[in-house]
């Protein structure tokens, strides 16, 4: 076996899963298999993909966290507060404020987890709780429609008129998708730190004795998923147009999921993110094929929770011991 399909192995078979998946869909549905579908599943996928690459950095470092859904929608209602009393501000403005309430709010997780030895999922369990209660508290539920015209108005990038008529557009939230995206590929595979992340990740003490510092990679792993939550709660008021308290809650186990289907491992020290990217959009375009075949949604909450089987079986079992034919030649079972 080539040495690209050993060390992609993962990647691979998303891709060919994907492939098969929308053959399927496009002969079992009329819309699935058209431009204005595509581009609206890329649209609807950004933030779970802002989100996506965010959590991949703490699942390499090897903790975990299930707040960061929460904490954006803290941050972009604290965001929109702000731009009110500022005037209004602009994208820069708005961008700087939501990253950094949720580089703010990441550090809390980091501190919690370094400072108390607190197992990550434990702390983040707390702060989920913590930041959902703190804002329906003080909101009392009560959405914000009042935001800046810059934030409301749509952004498009590139349309093109269907056969049907109809239009497809590619807005904003895609490009600020895709420079997360290239933000974070470029901080794991291009930098110290990354590399630093993923020793921490696959043998803490090991990466304590070589002289790693466990705190910034705390630090750095909670804080960037918080900049990647702000990003994205800001990104989600601006395709909702409006801020709604609860409009993020439960979305933390469809990313999950979706990043450690995409070869993340839940001990640490695995993952990539082009894989991250391909398992959101698998979770995105069953959901998508599901809703065009007019199937309860509930169905897909069943979905999710076989994904999360599958993700775990398949992070805790090498994907060459499932596949032979992926095994490097000469290598032992």
């Amino acid at each position: 076996m080539p040495k690209l399909f050993h060390s992609h192995a993962t990647e691979i078979v998303l891709l060919a899963v994907i492939l098969l998946i929308s053959m399927v869909l496009s002969l079992v549905t009329d819309r699935f298999f058209s431009l204005g579908n595509a581009f609206d599943l890329l649209n609807t996928s950004s933030v779970n993909i802002i989100f996506a690459v965010g959590l991949l950095v703490v699942l390499i470092s090897g903790g975990i966290d299930i707040s960061f859904a929460v904490a954006a929608s803290v941050v972009q209602y604290i965001a929109a507060l702000l731009l009110g009393q500022i005037g209004g501000g602009g994208w820069l403005s708005g961008l700087i404020i939501a990253g950094g309430l949720g580089i703010c709010l990441g550090a809390i997780n980091a501190f919690l987890i370094h400072r108390f030895r607190i197992i990550s999922i434990v702390a983040t369990i707390a702060t989920f709780n913590i930041y959902f209660g703190l804002l329906m508290f003080f909101t009392r539920g009560v959405s914000i429609y009042d935001l800046p015209d810059w934030l409301t108005q749509r952004v498009v990038l590139f349309e093109r008129e269907a056969a049907d008529g109809s239009w497809a557009e590619l807005t904003l939230p895609v490009l600020i998708m895709v420079a997360c995206v290239m933000a974070t590929w470029t901080l794991v595979t291009r930098t110290t730190i990354g590399r630093q992340l993923y020793a921490f990740g696959d043998n803490p003490e090991g990466a304590r004795r070589f002289g790693i510092n466990v705190g910034a990679m705390h630090f750095i792993a909670f804080g960037w998923l918080g900049l990647m939550a702000g990003i994205g709660g800001l990104v989600q008021a601006h395709y909702a147009q409006e801020v709604v308290p609860n409009a993020l809650y439960g979305r933390e186990l469809d990313v999950l999921a979706a990043v450690v289907l995409g070869g993340a491992r839940l001990g640490g020290g695995k993952g990539t993110v082009f894989g991250c990217v391909l398992g959101v959009l698998l979770v995105s375009i069953t959901q998508n094929g599901l809703n065009l075949m007019n199937v309860s949604p509930f169905a897909f909450k069943m979905v999710i929770g076989a994904i999360i089987l599958l993700a775990i079986t398949v992070s805790s079992v090498r994907l060459e011991k499932l596949l032979p034919f992926m095994r490097a030649p000469g290598e032992r079972t």
